[in-house]
């Protein structure tokens, strides 16, 4: 794609706006970005477009965003913004970030989206990759936006690239070689009118442009996604924790094994994977199903799975102290990401819930609260929420901090438990995004005495 010389309005100044603007540019684009947030709240971001020498404007998006060849949007910009709307009926096209990024891509894309499990099975993926020898660059909705890496990829290489629905709103012609769809359950309906449907028809958008020579990898136990799609020609494997596939991965008697055209191979022993939860060895099954398809050997998927430690924010074991284990799951942003975290643990659990709500469901986690919580600790927006669901189940009680919550579990918590972070809630009613909360809670968990 020849963009040189070309007008480019790009909406949003975080980290995926500015990597497309930066892409932009070193295209021979002229990128103008704009972010309806007040200066102080982007000022860091802004210092890379001023380095950069890229125009920009804050606190509003003026007629000067209408001034272009097409748009460029951000994964936090909603689709229904003014702006959004109005640059449609101005005939303006308007491109994801994913899109845009995926222009310039000459390698092979791995897209990773579901609901829950996105990150770990991401990471896990291009772990797995590259201890294979697969050159595989790790991008999208974690850590590196796919703009950052996109015009480096070559034509052997690949991108494990994690995908949110909100990516996908925008796309025209993304076509990921590999498109894995994890699970699907209620999450973002504030942003999808409250329908579940709008959620998982915008998931499935995912393979819409996927061909006879591509692959569709999804979840054989989710009763969620669509069986019936339109491009059938693409290549269809699943995963599957209960039953055995003819052409999948699956779980049986405490081993995974991959089969095709029913011929089956066993793989490793489950125990071989270092990160708990029977949710993760969903994910390692569906890395498998990419994997065996890319002639990967066993012992080398068994050598990735005994050394990846996991990913940050997601699960992740902070510290000990007096017998009592602090887990950070700031990833965990809604209420099935919370079951998953629950199921993982066979100690009594301290539990910090709240944040900003995105029309969460707590029956689905009430039954494992019941067994394993010994308290909550409700926080941000939702406390009342989570206070009035929870509090004639288990004790629940207000904090005004995570700093609170780390002193009041060190405090209340019995030797053999573990407080866990897993607030079921956005950030943004008091963090900038779930990673700077749970960089919050390891500050404060490490603070204590």
């Amino acid at each position: 794609m020849n963009i040189e010389g070309k007008k480019i309005s790009i909406l949003g100044a975080e980290r995926s706006g500015i990597a497309a603007a930066k892409l932009a540019k070193a295209k021979g684009a002229i990128p103008f970005v704009s972010d309806f947030a007040p200066l102080e709240k982007v000022e860091k971001r802004i210092a890379q477009l001023q380095e950069a020498g890229i125009e920009f404007e804050t606190g509003e998006h003026s007629e000067r965003v209408f001034d272009c060849e097409f748009i460029v949007t951000s994964p936090g910009v909603p689709s229904d913004v003014k702006v959004l709307q109005d640059a449609i009926e101005k005939g303006i096209p308007v491109y994801s970030e994913l899109e845009f990024a995926s222009w310039f891509c000459k390698g092979k894309v791995i897209a990773i989206t579901g609901t829950n499990g996105k990150t770990t099975t991401t990471s896990l993926c291009a772990h797995t990759l590259n201890e294979s020898g697969i050159k595989t660059y790790t991008a999208g909705n974690i850590g590196l936006a796919f703009s950052e890496v996109a015009d480096q990829v070559k034509e052997d290489e690949f991108v494990s690239l994690e995908v949110s629905s909100f990516q996908l709103d925008h796309i025209n012609n993304f076509k990921p070689f590999f498109a894995l769809l994890l699970n699907i359950t209620p999450d973002h309906l504030d942003r999808y009118e409250g329908k579940f449907e709008n959620y998982v028809e915008a998931k499935m958008k995912i393979i819409m442009n996927q061909d006879g020579g591509d692959y569709f990898i999804t979840n054989a136990d989710d009763f969620e996604i669509p069986t019936e799609i339109k491009n059938d020609e693409v290549k269809r494997f699943s995963f599957s924790l209960t039953k055995q596939l003819d052409n999948g991965a699956y779980y049986k008697d405490g081993k995974l094994f991959f089969s095709i055209y029913g011929k089956e191979e066993e793989i490793c022993q489950a125990s071989t994977l270092q990160i708990p939860g029977e949710h993760n060895i969903a994910n390692a099954l569906a890395v498998i199903a990419v994997a065996k398809n890319l002639d990967v050997e066993n012992k080398k998927i068994l050598k990735s799975f005994k050394t990846f430690p996991g990913v940050e924010h997601r699960l992740e074991f902070v510290r000990e102290i007096a017998g009592v284990r602090y887990i950070n799951d700031s990833k965990a942003t809604n209420v099935n990401s919370v079951w998953y975290a629950l199921k993982s643990f066979v100690q009594p659990v301290y539990l910090i819930l709240g944040g900003k709500d995105k029309g969460n469901d707590y029956n689905v986690i009430k039954d494992l609260v019941t067994e394993k919580v010994k308290k909550i600790y409700a926080i941000g927006v939702s406390a009342k929420k989570v206070y009035e669901f929870f509090k004639d189940i288990v004790p629940v009680e207000y904090k005004e901090s995570l700093d609170d919550c780390a002193k009041a579990g060190r405090a209340e918590a019995a030797h053999g438990s573990v407080l866990l972070l897993s607030p079921a809630c956005a950030s943004f009613d008091m963090f900038n995004d779930y990673e700077h909360r749970g960089k919050v809670f390891k500050e404060a968990v490490n603070k204590l005495s």
